[in-house]
């Protein structure tokens, strides 16, 4: 459905959230996430968790990250039946910023509950044409937890335990797109967009390291673990007008466009929204 509000709702989607309502999540001293608050009162009475001056503390008696992670492991599992989400299986570290070395480790469908901050990577794939700049879009399988059927970006996933950006960009980039390592690293990275939104029975709370891959005409992308339906190569202008007009995409993927489309001044100065957006944008811009 057309929206008259254009780009910017999708800036204010992706990064609508209300910090009163939720408390921080303390890990080794350090404040690592956020939690709902009646999750918080509700964990506070759980073992190896502690409150104090309205933040919840990872505490387990031997404060270590094993320790941490089993106590985590224990509250994520009383919060999948609270809930009715399984969890994952995937694990994920508990880390303040990027780089930084794990406080925990944490199963990837809890990262929201706890607000513990997630990293992915996204992959703008782009083939220029006489006729302009085209876009690969994928479509997301119908089974998929978030957004099923909803249109994606070329590549994207997020960051597990133990993989560097670049292994996980060549990791995704074969399994989603069936793309060789050799091809991928030809990739540039472009920045970094963070944001916080109240979703997914907490708060997401992501940074996503974006780049942009110009495909040779010939390469064709072809899923191989059945995450996506089809790939479309689509001229960049008719995503412009999706991303403006429709809900079509996957929350966050208009981010990442949105981004492309600034960079590569396909949204111009003498676009209405082209002030507001770019303030939006540099915001989130990590």
């Amino acid at each position: 459905m057309t929206d008259p509000s254009g780009f910017m709702r999708h800036v204010r989607a992706c990064t609508h959230h209300n910090l009163s309502l939720l408390m921080p999540f303390v890990v080794g001293g350090l404040s690592v996430g956020w939690v709902r608050r009646e999750i918080g009162l509700f964990l506070g009475q759980e073992e190896g968790f502690v409150l104090q001056d309205d933040r919840l503390i990872l505490a387990p008696p031997h404060d270590a990250l094993e320790p941490r992670t089993v106590a985590l492991w224990k509250a994520s599992c009383l919060l999948s039946d609270f809930h009715g989400v399984p969890l994952h299986g995937e694990i994920y570290p508990v880390l303040q910023k990027w780089g930084d070395e794990p406080l925990a480790r944490i199963d990837r469908a809890a990262i929201p509950w706890f607000g513990v901050r997630g990293h992915g990577v996204h992959v703008n794939g782009y083939v220029r044409r006489a006729d302009g700049l085209h876009l690969w879009i994928a479509e997301r399988a119908k089974d998929r937890r978030v957004d099923p059927g909803k249109l994606d970006n070329m590549i994207g996933g997020g960051l597990p335990l133990g993989l560097s950006i670049e292994a996980n960009l060549a990791k995704e980039a074969w399994e989603e797109a069936g793309l060789s390592a050799a091809i991928v690293k030809s990739a540039c990275a472009v920045g970094a967009l963070s944001y916080k939104v109240e979703k997914m029975k907490g708060l997401r709370n992501d940074t996503l390291f974006i780049f942009d891959l110009e495909m040779e005409e010939g390469v064709i992308p072809s899923n191989t673990d059945g995450e996506v339906e089809r790939f479309t190569l689509m001229p960049a202008q008719e995503v412009l007008a999706l991303v403006r007009e429709t809900d079509r995409f996957k929350f966050n993927c208009n981010l990442v466009l949105i981004d492309f489309f600034l960079r590569h001044t396909m949204i111009a100065p003498n676009d209405p929204e082209y002030v507001s957006l770019q303030t939006a944008m540099d915001g989130i811009r990590a």
